[in-house]
């Protein structure tokens, strides 16, 4: 029987049944990258050069997706070597940077994937993500997004941007879809 309040624990702690029932759907994570992939913090050298980190356990979650076949998609707003080089060794096809709308490449991997917006999680940390957030299967902010953001989401996760919030989605996507266990004891050799 369906319970919208009922609860899993989880290793990120209880999960709602409704957030678990719009995971077990998504085939498809798209991700913002300042402040979601990285810590929206922007390192610049005296000699000009921008310096990013990004965070490993985020980047595994991102290959078990992909090893699971659910694909990622990055829509950013800025527009760096650093981010297509870090999409390039995580195997991610789908970068569209310095989108200030993000609704036109949102459409265009829906059509290329042949997907519903149900299908779609989508991960922020800001108003610009908030036209996205309102269309998808699955809307997520970090939980160091901008406070007005926050209301409009399904999900807030535990781990701040850059520092585990993707990995915290991609877990909670396989959980729901039974591809990993949700207290992740014993041994993970099953995972898809």
């Amino acid at each position: 029987m369906y319970d919208p309040n009922f609860t899993i624990n989880t290793c990120y702690g209880p999960i709602n049944q409704d957030i678990l029932r719009k995971a077990k759907h998504i085939q498809l994570l798209i991700c913002d990258s300042d402040g979601v992939m990285s810590d929206g913090w922007i390192y610049q050298t005296n000699d000009g050069n921008i310096i990013q980190r990004f965070n490993v356990r985020d980047g595994y979650g991102i290959k078990c997706l992909l090893t699971c076949s659910i694909e990622v998609a990055i829509i950013t707003g800025s527009q760096n070597q650093i981010l297509k080089d870090r999409c390039s060794s995580l195997g991610i096809s789908y970068i569209y940077q310095g989108q200030s709308n993000k609704i036109k490449p949102f459409n265009e991997i829906l059509t290329k994937l042949k997907l519903n917006e149900h299908q779609v999680a989508y991960i922020g940390d800001d108003l610009i993500d908030l036209p996205v957030l309102m269309k998808v299967g699955l809307s997520v902010a970090v939980s160091n997004s901008h406070p007005m953001l926050l209301p409009h989401v399904n999900y807030i996760t535990k781990m701040t941007g850059g520092n585990g919030a993707i990995r915290e989605v991609c877990d909670l996507i396989l959980i729901a879809q039974n591809k990993i266990s949700r207290d992740f004891n014993g041994n993970l050799d099953g995972l898809c």
